[in-house]
């Protein structure tokens, strides 16, 4: 596992294609704080950590409008191959694409490319969710 935030999207994603109501998934501090972000948007129910110090997981719930799933579709903007960073002047032309929600890790933790533009950051885009 090379690239643990696109693993841990495409994880997310794969699960709520497939119609289950949970996935278990790899725990690091940053898997945990975009999972936060994606309660808090509203594409998860919950996520919280299971396990002893030595093998945590992550186990997110995923949230479904009508049997259907809030979550669609993903795209991962920054590889380990290609970074992709912007100020905080141009995150707002990223962060404005109708329904999808851009995700973004700044200097004050990972939030969305609105709540960026709102308190005057930058920073690396992650991946872009809808």
């Amino acid at each position: 596992m090379n690239y643990l935030i696109a693993d841990f999207i495409i994880r997310i994603k794969n699960s709520a294609l497939s119609k289950r109501k949970e996935v278990i998934l790899p725990f690091s501090n940053i898997n945990k704080e975009i999972g936060k972000v994606l309660v808090k948007e509203g594409f998860l129910e919950s996520i919280k950590e299971e396990g002893k110090d030595s093998k945590k997981q992550l186990v997110a719930i995923i949230r479904y409008d009508n049997r259907m799933p809030v979550l669609t579709d993903v795209e991962v903007i920054s590889k380990p191959s290609l970074r992709v960073y912007l100020g905080a002047k141009r995150i707002l032309d990223i962060g404005k694409r109708g329904r999808k929600q851009v995700i973004v890790s700044t200097s004050q933790g990972v939030m969305t490319a609105m709540d960026a533009h709102k308190k005057g950051l930058g920073g690396e885009i992650l991946f872009s969710i809808w």
